[in-house]
């Protein structure tokens, strides 16, 4: 039997932006420019052309009523035709032809009534100015090249034509100013071709500039996109619900805006993975994320997983009744998917979920993880209260981990009672498949010989403080028992946000360093990425001074929590370990997209690549077609301790 699942469309759209499309751009930018600067030297050309008016008098005072006449009328009506066309906004070209014509007006209707002046000497020598037309064609404007070689080349003519007409001269005359002629007309010319294909090779060039900076931006929006994105249902990540609530914590501290947080988690979601393959069971998760998401969004709210079959909602609660019956509407259209899932212990055959909500109260806390913790301990109760059903926290409540209390007084003697120890994991170089570094991992047992999970002792050990005396004697343990043998070349361990804001604590690993008489860029501390790894001055300062004593900084567990990206900005760490779970999820080609897409950040930012979690021959294949440069797993070599590490 397989379960059934509605159909599911997702609209994905992509923006495209080619290099033709990024040189069309910059010609209609290019073309606004051409047009301003035309008009402006149209403006300054016709100044100019009505100021000869004067040479007008002075040298052909006889002829030089008509000439400035015709001045005026060609200026005038130069600059009326002009604007009349830029306030129609016709196209470029039609501006330039005005200009080109303007010139020829000019020029020929300065000429013809000036040539016939009695003060004929003079104005054989006066008509030099008349390059000057064809400078202007050529060098002044910016016209297209056919355009320039077209007005100047009538210029010419028009010089050739008069002075062979109009003014009988020696040979020498015309040579001397015909070549002058020529001479500007080559000159300008080839200039302005030159011109041209600058321009031109300007625009192709801030194109292609344009477009390589698109690229890059598309990339870097796909990846933050990426890194906002569960990489299995499309929905938020832990990342993106974490900036979300610091928004709605910050807007309720600030302005009193209340704010509710869901916890969703697929009931026995182990037994329908159990049942039905974790093919079906991913497929099962994004069907209901998507459910779930339409829900919500159409309220104004945020939905993200959360991890494994858990998922967050954060959305603005204007009354507890109206966010309650949202939380109710999401139980009933999972409910109503009716995903078969005949393995449940209880008499439900189909996929339900369990909610817990909490909300935004005076007594909550300082920190956003509180009312998070509070919607988990409400969720808790659900699950206890026979499942598929909500619960609104309440203090009043039992907490699941009252009996965490029992190891407050056994942490606290651990050390001296020797109920603490470290085992020691290889961390293999895929150039040689030989080990040269280990990872300290530290192991509780209670007075009985029972073994406690670092995830039950380690949140007691933070929230109680004696993680600062346990880390400690692990980096000691860690140096004398692994560097000063010389087993390995370096051992890393794992370091608490809260020892990493402790005072003193640089300091303390400087003094172990300098006991065990050994060099600090032999040691390595993990840092791993998670909710209560927020951007505190004292972190920075902390990481600072312990990298000023040579010792090496390690993200731990990159990709599981909520601010890698921004670790990754704020600090240079050697090695970056991508979390475990991207290497599971490769069978999936999504998952191993996603394993590719981070591996190639975290190379491009020059770290070092440690993947966690080999555990079979595949992977371990895998990861070396990645030219991945550290691994570590169970494939590779077990935890052991100090004395059997170098047997293993």
């Amino acid at each position: 039997m397989s379960a059934a699942y509605p159909t599911v469309r997702r609209d994905e759209s992509t923006d495209s932006f080619s290099f033709s499309e990024a040189c069309k751009s910059l010609e209609v930018e290019n073309d606004a420019i051409r047009r301003q600067s035309s008009r402006h030297g149209l403006w300054i050309a016709v100044s100019v052309y009505v100021s000869f008016a004067l040479p007008d008098r002075w040298l052909i005072p006889d002829v030089a009523p008509a000439t400035i006449t015709a001045r005026f009328v060609v200026a005038a009506m130069a600059l009326l035709a002009f604007e009349v066309l830029r306030l129609a906004k016709a196209k470029t070209v039609w501006l330039d032809i005005t200009c080109a014509l303007a010139l020829l007006a000019g020029y020929l209707a300065w000429l013809c009534p000036a040539i016939g002046t009695r003060d004929v000497t003079a104005m054989s020598y006066y008509m030099i100015f008349g390059a000057i037309f064809m400078m202007g064609a050529n060098l002044f404007f910016s016209f297209p090249f056919r355009l320039s070689v077209i007005t100047s080349s009538f210029v010419l003519c028009a010089f050739f034509v008069t002075i062979e007409a109009y003014f009988p001269s020696s040979q020498i005359y015309k040579l001397a100013f015909g070549m002058f002629y020529v001479s500007c007309f080559v000159f300008t010319s080839s200039i302005n071709w030159r011109l041209n294909v600058e321009r031109r090779n300007v625009l192709l060039n801030a194109a292609e500039a344009r477009y390589q900076h698109w690229e890059a931006s598309e990339r870097g929006r796909s990846l933050l996109e990426l890194s906002n994105t569960d990489y299995l249902t499309g929905i938020s990540n832990r990342r993106a619900l974490d900036r979300r609530l610091d928004e709605c914590w910050a807007a309720w501290k600030d302005e009193g805006r209340d704010f509710v947080v869901f916890l969703i988690d697929v009931d026995f979601f182990k037994r329908f993975n159990d049942r039905y393959g974790h093919q079906e069971g991913d497929r099962c998760l994004t069907v209901v994320a998507n459910v779930l998401k339409a829900v919500v969004e159409s309220s104004g709210g945020m939905i993200g997983r959360y991890g494994g079959e858990e998922f967050i909602v954060v959305m603005p609660a204007e009354t507890p009744s109206i966010a309650m019956s949202l939380a109710e509407k999401i139980r009933m259209e999972v409910e109503f998917l009716a995903i078969a899932h005949d393995e449940r212990p209880d008499d439900s055959p189909i996929v339900t979920v369990s909610i817990g909500v909490a909300f935004t109260r005076e007594d909550v806390g300082e920190k956003v993880e509180r009312i998070v913790r509070e919607a988990d301990l409400a969720l808790y109760n659900a699950k206890a209260s026979g499942r598929n059903c909500i619960r609104r926290f309440d203090p009043s409540l039992p907490r699941p981990d009252d009996n965490a209390g029992k190891l407050v007084p056994l942490l606290t003697a651990a050390i001296d009672r020797k109920l603490v120890s470290l085992v020691y994991q290889p961390i293999f170089d895929l150039t040689n498949e030989r080990a040269k570094a280990v990872e300290a991992l530290m192991r509780l047992r209670m007075p009985d010989g029972t073994a406690v999970s670092p995830r039950t002792f380690i949140p007691v050990a933070e929230r109680t403080g004696a993680i600062l005396e346990l880390g400690k004697w692990a980096i000691e343990t860690a140096c004398r028992d692994i560097l000063m043998t010389d087993r390995m070349a370096t051992v890393s361990v794992n370091v608490s946000p809260i020892q990493l804001r402790s005072p003193g604590f640089a300091a303390s690993v400087g003094d172990i360093l300098a006991r065990c008489g050994v060099s600090g860029s032999r040691l390595a501390l993990e840092v791993t990425e998670g909710l209560d790894m927020d951007m505190q001055s004292e972190v920075l300062k902390c990481v600072a001074d312990l990298r000023a004593l040579g010792v090496e900084i390690w993200l731990d567990d990159f990709g599981c929590g909520f601010a890698g990206l921004s670790w990754l900005r704020a600090i240079e760490f050697q090695t970056v370990k991508v979390d475990r779970t991207f290497l599971h999820d490769c069978s999936d080609p999504r998952g191993l997209t996603m394993l590719q897409d981070m591996i190639s950040l975290i190379r491009n930012r020059g770290n070092t690549i440690l993947v966690e979690g080999v555990e079979t021959a595949a992977q371990l294949s895998l990861l070396k077609d990645l030219r991945i440069d550290r691994v570590q797993g169970f494939h590779m070599g077990m935890p052991v301790s100090a004395e059997r590490l170098n047997a293993a």
